[in-house]
């Protein structure tokens, strides 16, 4: 959530960054003009309601002269007035806690603020590549994409899990069930040595949490809901982790404070529907291991920059190419300032449907900065050393990565001619040494 003095103060700076955005200039016009209206109706109201506290205040000291001078009977007459001045007082608080409400409900839609530093765009076409790494595989035979050689060895098994759970959900099998174990300990060893204190957190939430993280109102339909109960399956571990502090006052001698956390992520995918049908790409159940930061202002946009460079040195250490871009304007997610997105190259899919092309990069990590963003909304403050008062902390999150799509970018890029998969030297030690994953056949 925004803090609306900053969209009062700078309503020009305000337009610009939000057509920036996408938004279109009479949704901008109508952010506008709500914020500064009910902005002025809070005030109003609340200098009402203070000047009506002042008056009976006032009668309540001449009260009080009255009766300690035994005139009872003009006492009784401003002690009269003194009640209605209450009423007027109750009706007026009451109109102001609607307002509020009104106020928050008009806040809580506006996206955040982008740092001056995103490039401006429409789409994702729009955003530039900041870096490239690695050296692509040259295959001496047509690589396949992760679920043709996942059902090709039968480490895959889409059809038995359509028949248990539905569309979007897979069994994983023997050696590649067991890689997705040794995806997820690699990641967490190497975060660890960077000092991320590991964590793990509840997989179900309340709607309170899912509103203090931005995920309410906004994103409701994408979450799975616990019938007749106020819980919902988390999305990300970024829900419930960045809510660890949610109303408390952060020490501000730990700040930066770095979390990690593996959890399998629900999501219900919809609108997507059409999109990513085959393979695990878009599931409505995957693992990842999330990265969360909390810091001081100041030092949110370099902890950016180090979050990135964590999520990077995973694909370093399995020496599969990526790419790391600058979301645009247009293309950033509705809590972020200013993110980035790591881009996996997948050399066995398809990226071009009509001509029949394969290899593409795909997203596996998206790392953000959002500001006070969050902080505003779950109440997250810090006191600063030999300051005065508390400021909101900033909050960072990222895939660190998306451990279902690490696995599609190792089979892809480590994939054999006859269907086997070979383990990258790294994860060995975390396989008993296994070098080739066989299949089920």
């Amino acid at each position: 959530m925004l803090d609306w003095r900053r969209i009062v103060q700078n309503p020009d700076a305000f337009r610009k960054s939000y057509g920036d955005r996408g938004l279109s200039s009479a949704d901008v016009a109508k952010f506008l003009d709500s914020i500064e209206t009910l902005s002025k109706d809070r005030v109003k109201s609340q200098t009402e309601a203070d000047a009506l506290k002042a008056e009976r205040n006032v009668v309540s000291e001449q009260v009080a002269k009255l009766m300690k001078g035994g005139q009872k009977a003009e006492a009784q007459s401003l002690i009269e007035k003194g009640k209605e001045i209450g009423k007027r007082i109750e009706a007026v608080e009451g109109g102001f806690v609607e307002i509020d409400a009104r106020f928050e409900r008009a806040l809580e839609i506006i996206p955040n603020w982008p740092h001056e530093s995103v490039p401006v765009g429409k789409s994702e076409k729009d955003n530039p590549v900041v870096r490239e790494w690695g050296e692509k595989r040259k295959f001496s035979f047509q690589p396949l994409s992760h679920d043709e050689v996942g059902e090709k060895n039968g480490l895959l098994d889409f059809e038995r899990a359509a028949k248990t759970s539905g569309a979007r959900f897979t069994f994983l099998r023997g050696g590649l069930a067991q890689l997705e174990r040794a995806l997820a300990s690699f990641m967490l060893d190497l975060h660890r040595g960077k000092g991320y204190e590991e964590i793990n957190p509840p997989y179900m939430v309340n709607a309170a949490t899912m509103y203090g993280i931005g995920q309410f109102p906004k994103f409701v339909e994408d979450v799975f809901k616990l019938e007749g109960q106020d819980k919902y399956l988390i999305p990300t571990a970024e829900v419930p982790v960045t809510s660890l502090f949610a109303g408390e006052i952060v020490p501000d001698e730990i700040l930066p404070k770095k979390f990690m956390s593996f959890t399998p992520c629900f999501r219900s995918e919809a609108g997507s529907y059409g999109k990513d049908t085959k393979g695990l790409i878009r599931q409505h159940q995957f693992h990842k291991v999330e990265l969360v930061k909390f810091t001081r202002p100041e030092e949110s946009l370099a902890e950016l920059e180090g979050m990135v460079a964590d999520a990077e040195d995973v694909l370093k250490k399995l020496e599969i190419p990526y790419r790391t871009i600058h979301l645009c304007t247009g293309d950033m997610g509705f809590n972020s300032r200013k993110t980035y997105d790591i881009e996996v190259w997948l050399p066995g899919s398809v990226f071009d449907v009509q001509g029949g092309g394969r290899g593409c990069y795909r997203e596996i990590s998206s790392c953000s900065d959002c500001g006070d963003f969050q902080a505003r909304r779950s109440k997250i403050r810090f006191k600063p050393k030999g300051g005065k008062g508390t400021q909101f902390v900033h909050t960072l999150n990222g895939s660190g990565l998306a451990v279902g799509r690490t696995l599609v970018a190792v089979m892809e890029n480590y994939q054999l001619e006859n269907g086997d998969i070979e383990v990258p030297t790294v994860l060995r030690p975390y396989m008993g040494g296994l070098e080739v994953i066989k299949g089920i056949r």
